[in-house]
């Protein structure tokens, strides 16, 4: 036990010091795990734009319109800064990025009401900050949906009815929505959980990959295994170097799950010990994974950074949360259980977003032991290989010297 102990240490200590001797590898585990969170939550601070400028044309100049233009006017996200006499008017003030969006009320807007015919109202939005679409959307459909309840009440009132009568034909069940685990609505409570477990999960990779690709590239990834490790020790090695990156990682999924949430006040219901707890296995899922692919893909030192980061989008896509899984391709469904990513993310967003505790995400927590299992005995199966891959070229060479020698 303490010969199993002081080895584990050896290779801790080892590890440790490629670490902290590598210059890329430090930027990507000390620095972009820290600083990529900081500026994506950053920008999605303010989630909603407020008081948004938009001109207005209104050709119609009725009852209706006004009544249409004076409730934009009162919706927290809009805010009418120019009333235009014509589009052209209205394009110029949007290409001089004046105004952010353009609602145009035709003619034949009081008329189309007026026969119970369908009245339209055109919107035109400036698509270079898809924030700017969401607020115009936001803002012109609830809008829209209190003018439609106005209309419709009127004419049931036309129509003999009294005023209780015509609400309860307009809406004979009361409904209230709620959005529970994003209230505000936000783009950065929603995309921001996801990219914080994605930072964690591709700057751990990129490491681990590059401090292989290094040992490879110079032929050292031997050497820094001991003699009596390489053949029935190969686990001490693993558990070792994974130990290594525990410690070095375990804080800043600390501040990148918990701490980081918190200050920027996103949605975070999860408990500090569900989050650990959760993100062990996350870790060692990743730690096996990368020294899986940089043993066996990985030859140089830049060849993760130039090959690797694309998969970063990739990956995004694949996690279930821009796309449901349901609707995922079963080809595609099944590939992106390849990286711990995937049931991590949804894990850590139904622990953040909906306090859920780890009997609630049992099925991704024991996805990811799975995965710790599998690439753990692929890890150490790498070493194995790289080691046979050494005898049997020693072996060559033998065979050349003495054949020289004959």
């Amino acid at each position: 036990m303490l010969k199993s102990l002081n080895d584990i240490w050896i290779i801790l200590s080892c590890e440790v010091r490629r670490v902290f001797g590598d210059r890329m590898v430090l930027l990507i585990f000390f620095l972009a795990p820290l600083l990529y969170p900081l500026i994506f939550c950053g920008i999605y601070y303010n989630e909603n734009v407020e008081n948004m400028s938009i001109a207005v044309i209104d050709e119609a100049k009725c009852d209706e319109s006004k009544r249409f233009i004076h409730k934009l006017n009162a919706t927290p996200e809009l805010d009418i800064a120019y009333q235009c006499s014509n589009m052209t008017e209205a394009e110029n003030l949007m290409k001089n990025h004046q105004v952010h969006a353009i609602f145009y009320f035709p003619k034949d807007f009081s008329s189309r009401l007026a026969s119970t015919r369908t009245a339209h109202i055109g919107v035109f939005c400036d698509m270079s900050s898809f924030y700017f679409y969401k607020a115009a959307l936001t803002g012109g459909n609830s809008v829209l949906i209190d003018e439609m309840h106005t209309i419709e009440l009127e004419r049931y009132e036309k129509s003999g009815l009294t005023d209780v009568e015509a609400s309860i034909q307009l809406q004979p069940v009361v409904f209230e929505s709620v959005t529970a685990f994003n209230p505000c609505g936000g783009y950065g409570s929603f995309f921001l959980p996801i990219l914080l477990v994605l930072v964690i999960h591709q700057t751990l990779f990129l490491g681990i990959c590059i401090l292989n690709g290094d040992a490879n590239e110079n032929r050292y990834s031997l050497k820094l295994i001991p003699a009596h490790l390489r053949r029935k020790s190969v686990h001490r090695v693993i558990i070792g170097r994974a130990l290594c990156y525990i410690l070095i990682y375990t804080p800043i999924v600390t501040l990148d799950l918990w701490f980081i949430p918190r200050w920027f006040h996103l949605p975070q219901l999860g408990n500090l010990y569900t989050i650990l707890g959760f993100a062990l296995p996350f870790i060692l899922a990743v730690i096996f994974f990368g020294m899986t692919v940089g043993g066996l893909v990985v030859r140089q030192k830049i060849s993760p950074m130039l090959c690797f980061v694309f998969f970063s989008l990739v990956m995004f896509f694949l996690t279930g949360m821009v796309w449901p899984q349901e609707s995922i391709p079963r080809f595609w469904y099944h590939f992106s259980l390849i990286f711990p990513s995937t049931p991590a993310v949804q894990g850590f967003v139904k622990i953040g977003s909906m306090g859920a505790n780890l009997e609630l995400v049992r099925t991704e927590y024991m996805t990811l032991w799975f995965q710790t299992g599998i690439y753990f005995i692929t890890a150490c199966c790498v070493i194995y290989f790289h080691n046979f891959q050494r005898k049997l070229k020693l072996l060559a060479l033998k065979k050349i010297k003495s054949a020289i020698l004959q």
